[in-house]
């Protein structure tokens, strides 16, 4: 979690947000993430889980008592940032009724390509691909993304542990295919970069690989 900045201060919004970038998690394994004891871990869970923000799920393996798993609930990740999500579905239904999907794909295309010119002016300073995607990761979670990444291999990995379009991306897929290939013009000077996973797909979050070209 260090690619980003948490905005949660208190010790339950630390343990939501853990939850949120790397769960699902066991009660020792959050206690081991965040420096206290199991059994104080275990009393933060279940006061979270009585009021509605986290689950668990029993896992049992092999002797002795079955391990729980703690995850958000759907309460604990209307928690983070959903940017207006039910005026931003209604504005995309009322373009593609009144105006059509063409439209509609313009209204994206244009917004897109400010994203684009706004991240490529604050990349393009950077010296060597990681300072580029470093650079890039902060400004996916300046945007409510709270997106991190890792080196691997020649590349890179960079993971979108929250979407915060995702009701906007599921009322229009297209939303999701142009933010690739702004992402792919962005980067298209220093490397590639191509989609690992898919909130819309079933994963757990989103995440891309980015290669050196």
């Amino acid at each position: 979690m260090e690619n980003y900045k948490a905005y949660h201060t208190s010790s339950s919004d630390r343990m939501l947000l853990l939850l949120k970038t790397k769960g699902p998690l066991s009660t020792n394994g959050i206690a081991q993430e965040l420096g206290i004891t199991g059994e104080g871990a275990r009393q933060q869970l279940q006061r979270l889980a009585e009021e509605g923000w986290v689950v668990f799920e029993s896992i049992s393996r092999g002797v002795g008592r079955p391990s729980l798993l703690w995850s958000l609930s759907e309460k604990g990740n209307r928690r983070f940032p959903d940017s207006h999500a039910e005026l931003t579905v209604q504005l995309i239904n009322t373009i593609r009724d009144v105006l059509g999907d063409e439209a509609l794909g313009n209204v994206i295309s244009a917004r897109e390509y400010k994203v684009l010119l706004r991240y490529h002016d604050e990349i393009k300073d950077e010296e060597g691909l990681e300072a580029k995607v470093r650079k890039f990761t902060e400004l996916r979670s300046r945007d409510g993304y709270l997106a991190e990444y890792r080196r691997e291999g020649e590349g890179f990995v960079m993971t979108e542990n929250h979407c915060p379009i995702c009701a906007a991306a599921n009322a229009c897929h297209d939303i999701c295919k142009v933010e690739l290939s702004t992402f792919q013009q962005i980067f298209k000077e220093w490397g590639t970069i191509e989609r690992m996973d898919h909130v819309l797909e079933g994963a757990r979050h989103c995440a891309y690989r980015i290669m050196p070209v």
